[in-house]
């Protein structure tokens, strides 16, 4: 738990981010995830947050999304260090987890349960959250599939949040946009992802303040 702690730190320092640092005004946005949020593999600046960033001030709006993904992430390792995460305070939160979950096979109700307490700091800690959604993958089974699956639009209905339904929609199945290993977003991958996800970002945000 001490080295995921200090690989988060030495994330998070090389985005230029340090626990309890002021941040600069505008829209602060936590996207807070695994590997796919990371951006494994990818330089900096082809990472999903950056380019969201990107695109959102394409739009006008003068945010600042922060890289809070590790990669090997489990929703049971998110919960753990959502505490250090919000050390910073954010107005809006991506939670995009529960991939390495299901690679793993574990218990969907307990990927529910660490989801749902994360969903609850975020809460208490007001922040409004988009909540990403990922699909089991089907060599685990339709039963597998069918409880894991759920558990998304479970949590977004009992939060009040709303649900991004697949984080690698555009993706998944799409080799062209893929890494060699076939699961991860490539940067065209990644531009995909944004593309897909921001009008749901932008309905979390509201219409850009004007200048």
């Amino acid at each position: 738990m001490l080295a995921r702690g200090m690989l988060a730190l030495a994330l998070a320092l090389a985005a230029g981010i340090a626990p309890g640092a002021a941040r600069a005004a505008g829209l602060r946005i936590l996207a807070f995830g695994d590997s796919l949020t990371a951006g494994y593999m990818l330089d900096g600046g082809d990472a999903f947050p950056a380019k969201l960033e990107a695109a959102l001030r394409g739009a006008g709006y003068d945010a600042r999304v922060a890289n809070a993904g590790v990669s090997g992430d489990t929703t049971a390792d998110g919960l753990a260090r959502i505490d250090w995460a919000l050390a910073d305070p954010y107005d809006y939160a991506i939670v995009e987890l529960g991939a390495n979950d299901a690679l793993r096979g574990l218990d969907p109700e307990a990927a529910y349960a660490n989801l749902d307490a994360i969903l609850a700091r975020l809460a208490a800690h007001r922040i409004k959250v988009l909540l990403a959604g990922m699909l089991a993958p089907p060599n685990l089974g339709a039963d597998y599939a069918k409880a894991f699956d759920a558990i998304f639009p479970r949590l977004a209905g009992k939060h009040g949040v709303p649900l991004y339904p697949f984080f690698l929609d555009g993706v998944a199945l799409h080799p062209e946009l893929q890494l060699a290993d076939g699961l991860h977003p490539n940067a065209r991958g990644v531009d995909t992802i944004v593309a897909r996800i921001l009008p749901a970002v932008e309905a979390l945000l509201g219409p850009p303040a004007k200048p």
